[in-house]
């Protein structure tokens, strides 16, 4: 269907000479991606999964762990890390502030698991503890990593995230949040999480993510990938709303349509390793909108691959996007 929709002949993307093999689908036309989809990445996970720092400072070369939050991601997120990371800090001093930010990152993921996604009133004493106690870690490590290396911009994203969960109030989240865009006004990744910040359930106002979010959109050149704003404020207002068809309306559907082809539909977008998240983000927004015209599209670059995130919103994520992917 898809190709008939799109036909043959138009330009497509240079191939990547660092993607990973597409792995068979499952029966429903999907699969996961892993590692962002790139042979460096992967090489750097299975390097931090043996707990081999030498490999792993090998293997970031080609990145930039202070500005890539999608490669630090893939740390943070990985189990046993944390069990080797610390000796990274006390020996080697050359590399001590990278080892320390990985070590920040982990712990804020290691304190959520800990804490689970339970409501706060069913969260336990004891996981409560551990919830606050690696988050200290976390912001001690992550402040050192920050003044080590003024430029790097994940460590006061990742302090943002920090800061809400150990509710430090809007002055020092607020302070987090400049200092992080004095180092890149355009950063996707701490727009969307001060997105979150203004939630109702994080102690924001209706209508105040999504006012953030097109200041900030206003601002993002044509390809810059700061379009997945709007998508994902659009999501969190799903997210909040009692009616699961909160967002199917033509004005959100026009004004995700104009956000999806000023940014990862726009010729300019740069595909970097992850980029099927950007897209994952307007395949749900645009989804749960209703929207038939883009939407096919954005399914169509997507080619079946799904992260976790944001369809992670969903009580049943992988069957959701799915159905979304068969029926756009």
């Amino acid at each position: 269907m898809f190709g008939k929709l799109f036909g043959r002949g138009g330009d497509r993307p240079v191939a990547d000479p660092h993607a990973l093999p597409v792995p068979r689908p499952q029966k429903n036309g999907m699969y996961t991606l892993h590692a962002l989809g790139d042979t460096r990445v992967l090489a750097l996970v299975e390097a931090a999964g043996r707990g081999d720092w030498p490999a792993v400072k090998a293997a970031l070369a080609p990145f930039d762990p202070g500005r890539d939050h999608l490669v630090l991601a893939e740390l943070a997120d990985l189990d046993g890390v944390q069990d080797w990371i610390g000796r990274a800090i006390e020996e080697d001093k050359e590399h001590r502030a990278t080892a320390l930010l990985i070590s920040g990152a982990r712990h804020i993921a290691w304190a959520w698991e800990a804490r689970t996604s339970a409501r706060a009133v069913d969260v336990t004493q004891e996981q409560w503890r551990i919830f606050h106690e690696r988050l200290h870690i976390a912001e001690e490590q992550l402040f050192e990593a920050a003044e080590s290396r003024p430029d790097w911009i994940t460590p006061w994203r990742r302090l943002l995230t920090s800061a809400r969960g150990m509710s430090l109030g809007p002055v020092v989240t607020e302070t987090r949040l400049d200092a992080a865009l004095r180092r890149d006004p355009l950063d996707l990744e701490t727009h969307i999480e001060w997105v979150s910040q203004l939630q109702p359930r994080w102690g924001g106002e209706p209508g105040q993510a999504l006012a953030f979010a097109r200041e900030a959109f206003a601002r993002a050149p044509e390809g810059h990938r700061l379009g997945c704003v709007i998508a994902m404020a659009h999501i969190e207002d799903w997210v909040e709303s009692d009616s699961k068809d909160c967002l199917d309306n033509p004005r959100i559907q026009a004004e995700l349509r104009d956000a999806a082809e000023h940014s990862i539909l726009h010729p300019a977008y740069e595909r970097r390793p992850g980029w099927q998240q950007d897209f994952n983000m307007f395949a749900m927004a645009l989804a749960l909108s209703a929207e038939s015209s883009v939407a096919p599209r954005v399914f169509h670059e997507l080619a079946g691959a799904y992260t976790p995130w944001p369809w992670q919103y969903m009580a049943q994520p992988e069957k959701m996007y799915a159905r979304f992917r068969r029926t756009a």
